[in-house]
């Protein structure tokens, strides 16, 4: 637990970096298409490092987040076969893959939606959105008001309660951190055997 305490002091320390909004746009572009851990890790320190910021870093977050999906859906839409089964394997995902089209079957777009806002794992849904051809335009709204909704929550409660959770954190870190590990495991689990 040491080294993810480390990560996160040294990620508050980013708040003040001239480098912190590519960084952040750069984690959650990629998380979007192919990355397994989700921009909220680098987010809410950044946040918490500088309340003041909050709004901004919730727009850099979504607009990364949102064309790193757009990303995601092309590699579905042009290079399914090869680039994106590798993804969905190197994941081990490919139950996902199933479970999507029984979602999309069931849920239509809205699997956009619930998958742009919940800890599912989106790049998935990114990439079959694609792969199934799914209307860009409604793919990219839906992917905006999941994302964006997702990061204006959190930048919402931290600008809120931001000096309490960052007090919060550094008294329960190492709890916290076994917690959104298991929280990031059992978005990987809901997509296997839902």
């Amino acid at each position: 637990m040491r080294i993810l305490k480390y990560l996160y002091t040294w990620t508050l320390s980013w708040a003040d970096s001239k480098y912190s909004a590519f960084g952040l746009f750069f984690v959650a572009f990629i998380e979007s298409s192919f990355f397994p851990i989700p921009p909220d890790v680098l987010l809410i320190p950044l946040i918490l490092g500088r309340l003041d910021n909050w709004f901004k870093l919730c727009v850099i977050c979504s607009v990364g987040s949102v064309a790193g999906a757009v990303f995601g859906y092309l590699i579905g839409y042009l290079a399914m076969e090869s680039v994106g089964n590798y993804i969905i394997e190197l994941l081990r995902l490919e139950s996902a893959k199933e479970q999507f089209f029984l979602w999309y079957e069931r849920y239509g777009v809205l699997i956009v939606l619930i998958g742009a806002f919940t800890p599912i794992p989106f790049k998935v849904i990114t990439i079959l959105s694609g792969a199934v051809g799914l209307n860009i335009l409604v793919f990219i709204l839906y992917s905006f008001v999941g994302r964006a909704g997702r990061f204006f929550l959190i930048g919402v409660m931290l600008r809120i309660f931001g000096a309490k959770i960052k007090e919060l954190i550094e008294k329960y870190f190492d709890l916290l951190s076994i917690l959104f590990v298991l929280l990031l495991i059992g978005g990987f689990i809901a997509l296997k055997f839902l």
